[in-house]
């Protein structure tokens, strides 16, 4: 089962069911909460949308997977304009922070911060307030501007309020709720900010739970000939989490060169062999990188330059054998994607940019190892930038910060494959990273003890 994006998932019943022959043009639109999802670039499926009518239509449509449309006719306070995205009649930016619930500060807190930050002026929020004469709502924006930093913009709205006779005291409608974009002024994207919004929120739950660096590290030669002996594990395990049909056996003949498509028809004929094949020409251009961080260049700036010849590595064996268009191995999606059995939502390919950049600055930024590796590995599987490979990227990525670290190369076992899948759904769609993080230390701590294991017992493997 499929889950389509947001405005996918949205635009396409709702477009049909509210049709200019049943409403007129632009006779519905997005309540402001759902006008403000939308703005928000929200990564979840809502479970229930909500839409304003001109004319009467009070009613709730059942739509798949236990989702639903409620419409609801509010001829009175329909906006006088219209704002069109992704196909989907909204309120106005500025219009919809000012109309929205005080709950919707509560229960949307995230949301709620990114859209007050996309926002270009003050001005824009004034303008609507005063057109709608709301010193509640008023006091409402004010104090939410005063949480999120912009006490400038606060002050802005209070004293346009003031030249109409209209005194407010601005009130804080998040609370107690935590904020995350504190010290931004402005947001050029919604989804890089969500990105940023995610890893500050996040990275003081693995800090907490992932355990402290080695005391000693490992010499660069000890590191890179573990990351050697591990090598055929990780490809049967890398490739069979993502659904490949491979064996170790038909890995080690790949990196023995003993694989010999024209002498083994049923070998040419297997997609299997062939990511198998590409496996070993990106975990390769992996080694190097780490090479790259032994010598002192960072982690993150190494990352930024490597990741595209990780990509082509991949997959350059199915392009040369035409299973895979050349065009493909130019760079990032240009087309959405979307993840099966997930209510998580991709940033559709034009905002992949703004997010891999946005993912990159945090990598440079970010002083702790273990943060690096376990909300790189997840933030870039949740950006899902190319239309293949994330999931083994991910985990390249995880590794090399892990090594940057001092902490050991670790494998993702086919056997933690539910578990692992079921924990990047959990900090996905509900923003919680703490049974990730276990998954990557359980696993980081398994194969330590492996490896110690097959030192003191030579020539011993384990699946």
């Amino acid at each position: 089962m499929e889950h389509l994006p947001f405005s996918s998932c949205t635009s396409f019943p709702l477009n049909h069911l509210c049709s200019k022959d049943r409403f007129g043009k632009d006779g519905y639109c997005l309540s402001a909460e759902s006008s403000l999802d939308v703005y928000a670039a929200q990564n979840i499926i809502s479970r229930q949308l909500v839409v304003m009518t001109k004319k009467p239509s009070n009613q709730t449509i059942k739509l798949p997977h236990d989702t639903s449309l409620l419409l609801y006719s509010d001829k009175k306070n329909f906006p006088a304009t219209i704002s069109k995205k992704d196909r989907l009649n909204l309120i106005p930016l500025p219009e919809a922070i000012c109309r929205a619930t005080p709950s919707y500060f509560q229960n949307n807190n995230l949301n709620a911060e990114i859209c007050l930050k996309l926002v270009p002026s003050a001005a824009e929020i004034s303008r609507v307030l005063l057109t709608l004469q709301s010193p509640t709502a008023a006091a409402r924006v004010a104090g939410a501007y005063i949480r999120v930093g912009d006490r400038k913009w606060a002050d802005q709205i209070t004293r346009d309020m003031a030249a109409t006779g209209q005194t407010i005291n601005p009130s804080d409608p998040f609370s107690k709720k935590p904020l995350c974009l504190g010290g931004i002024e402005r947001l050029a994207s919604p989804y890089a900010g969500r990105i940023g919004a995610m890893w500050r929120r996040m990275r003081d739950v693995v800090i907490d739970s992932f355990p402290a660096p080695p005391s000693h590290r490992d010499s660069e030669k000890k590191s890179l000939s573990m990351i050697e002996k591990l090598y055929t594990e990780d490809a049967y395990h890398s490739l069979s989490i993502e659904g490949y049909q491979v064996t170790e056996d038909l890995i080690r003949r790949i990196k023995e060169g003993a694989w010999n498509p024209d002498a083994e028809r049923a070998d040419n004929e297997q997609r299997n062999a062939l990511a198998a094949k590409g496996y070993l020409g990106a975990f390769n251009a992996v080694t190097a990188s780490v090479r790259k961080v032994f010598e002192g260049d960072h982690p993150g700036k190494v990352l930024s330059a490597d990741l595209q010849t990780w990509y082509r590595e991949l997959f350059a064996p199915l392009v040369q054998t035409r299973l895979m268009n050349p065009s493909d191995l130019a760079g990032y999606r240009n087309h959405p994607v979307y993840i099966a059995k997930s209510r998580h939502v991709p940033p559709p390919a034009g905002a992949v940019l703004d997010s891999m950049a946005a993912l990159e600055k945090l990598l440079i930024e970010e002083p702790n190892a273990a943060v690096r590796a376990v909300l790189g590995h997840f933030i870039f599987v949740f950006i899902h930038p190319y239309m293949d490979g994330n999931g083994r990227i991910g985990r390249f990525i995880m590794n090399l910060m892990l090594i940057s670290g001092g902490y050991n190369w670790t494998v993702i076992r086919i056997s933690e494959r539910a578990r692992y899948m079921a924990s990047l759904e959990k900090a996905s769609a509900q923003g919680e990273i703490e049974d990730f993080t276990a998954v990557v230390a359980s696993e980081m701590e398994y194969w330590k003890n492996e490896v110690s294991r097959r030192d003191r017992t030579p020539n011993k493997s384990s699946r």
